[in-house]
């Protein structure tokens, strides 16, 4: 037990009953308040080494109140909130927030947050702007989601690389912005360049920009984009597309944060965040020599990794809205989905993702006869857009994954002869890792679902290079 003091601001009493019992052990003093009028008497006469605050209180939002009630700019701040949206988790970094945990939250996880917040002593924590908070086009309540809220806050006070990956369709662009809407940089412009539509020899001109003169066609100096994003975000989509020659030059840029234009002596500034995104796997690019292993670990600072939609199938009801009232305001009729159709939509593949199922949504918005979309309006669009309204099996997916994984290697520019063994091992580390996570790291619950000795595991895991406790 430590001698430290923490404030509880929760309305639940059965929720504070629970977090009382949890971390009776990890302080000397433990003081639970249910408002914002109590929790601001009990700051007048103490002073805590550890608050936890809930959002939604009976007199106030406990998040916004927070900075006129005296609270000492050291005093880390745990927010727990079932307002699970990206608003939520700026909000709480705009406060110099310790952690942001949604709710329902582990206990665990609480308690370990607790425990390092109390030990990282009196730090003083950066008070962030979060400046005009929303949901920046990102929708959704599922726990995959809420990881990317939380990562997306905590780079709001820092300028660090990002890589964003996810299948396509998934919203990295999206996120990208959110990133930029929220960081330090938002003032500045975001300028996005799709890595795969650019010409090999072309890319070097279009990111750092050339000299009139500098090749044939060149009959005037033109801003790369370096340059157009000074002061702001640069997005880099589909990095993994990009070619060798350029990833070197580009990683020169990267390490000294200087560059010149094609045809030009000139040194220039990089003075922009670099957020990329690709819908590749990045190790395999690298185990393959077709991206350079320095240039990724300098993308790869920080990794926002998205959920493909049948991931996340819980979120589809609030994307649908979400697509229907930005129809409704581009001029597209307002439509309701009946029961049925709501259910053929929640039970769909959905390859394309978060991308396809708004197109969808917008066509049922025009081609719908009534104002209730019902469930044959759904499968005729879907048979219409070539899905015929059938609903892939987890099976056919991974088929379907073996399938486009299998063609990129036989079509790469070496066989190395390890194809079965490489594919083994992905799938394998796929099945352990997603086990583990289910299981909460528990290795002999885990061991007994796959079917295999626990010993076993173990070697696995280790020969798969995977962290039990961090899958």
């Amino acid at each position: 037990m430590t001698g430290k003091t923490i404030l509880l601001v929760e309305d639940d009493p059965a929720i504070a009953l629970i977090i009382r019992e949890t971390l009776t052990g990890e302080c000397a003093t433990f003081a639970s308040v249910g408002s914002v009028g109590e929790r601001n008497a009990w700051l007048a006469d103490n002073r805590p080494d550890l608050i936890i605050t809930d959002v939604v209180l009976p007199d106030g939002d406990g998040i916004d109140s927070l900075p006129g009630a005296g609270v000492d700019a050291a005093t880390p701040i745990i927010v727990l909130s079932a307002q699970n949206t990206l608003d939520t988790a700026v909000r709480a970094t705009g406060i110099g927030s310790y952690d942001y945990l949604p709710k329902p939250f582990d206990l665990e996880e609480l308690t370990a947050s607790v425990r390092a917040a109390l030990d990282r002593g009196s730090q003083p924590t950066a008070r962030a702007d979060p400046g005009q908070a929303d949901s920046h086009g990102l929708v959704g309540r599922a726990p995959a989601m809420q990881a990317v809220y939380r990562t997306i806050a905590r780079l709001a006070t820092n300028d660090l690389a990002v890589l964003i990956l996810g299948e396509s369709g998934t919203g990295k662009e999206v996120v990208a912005r959110a990133i930029h809407a929220t960081g330090l940089r938002r003032s500045g412009p975001f300028v996005a360049i799709n890595m795969a539509a650019i010409p090999r020899e072309l890319i070097e001109a279009e990111l750092f920009g050339h000299e009139k003169g500098a090749f044939t066609g060149a009959h005037s100096r033109n801003a790369g984009r370096f340059e157009q994003a000074a002061g702001g975000t640069l997005f880099l989509d589909e990095i993994g597309d990009m070619p060798l020659d350029a990833q070197t030059r580009l990683l020169r840029v990267l390490q000294s944060n200087e560059y010149s234009t094609v045809g030009g002596n000139q040194s220039l500034r990089a003075d922009v965040r670099v957020v990329a995104a690709t819908h590749r796997d990045m190790r395999t690019l690298v185990a393959d020599g077709r991206f350079r292993e320095d240039l990724f670990y300098r993308l790869n600072v920080i990794p926002v990794t998205l959920p493909p939609l049948r991931d996340r199938r819980s979120d589809i009801a609030a994307l649908v809205r979400h697509f229907v009232d930005a129809g409704r305001r581009s001029g597209l009729p307002d439509r309701q989905f009946a029961s049925p159709a709501m259910q053929l939509l929640e039970r769909h593949d959905w390859p394309g993702n978060v991308r396809e199922l708004g197109n969808v949504v917008q066509r049922l918005a025009v081609l719908s006869r009534d104002t209730m979309v019902m469930a044959r309006d759904v499968e005729a669009v879907l048979q219409e857009s070539g899905e015929g309204g059938t609903f892939a099996a987890p099976a056919d997916l991974i088929a379907r994954a073996i399938d486009d994984w299998t063609r990129e290697k036989l079509a790469g520019p070496e066989d190395d002869g390890e194809i079965h063994g490489q594919l083994e091992a992905i799938v394998e580390a796929a099945l352990l890792r997603r086990t583990l996570r289910e299981v909460r790291g528990n290795q002999l619950e885990a061991a007994r679902r796959l079917g295999i000795n626990r010993n076993t595991l173990r070697k696995r895991l280790g020969q798969l290079d995977i962290d039990p406790a961090h899958p």
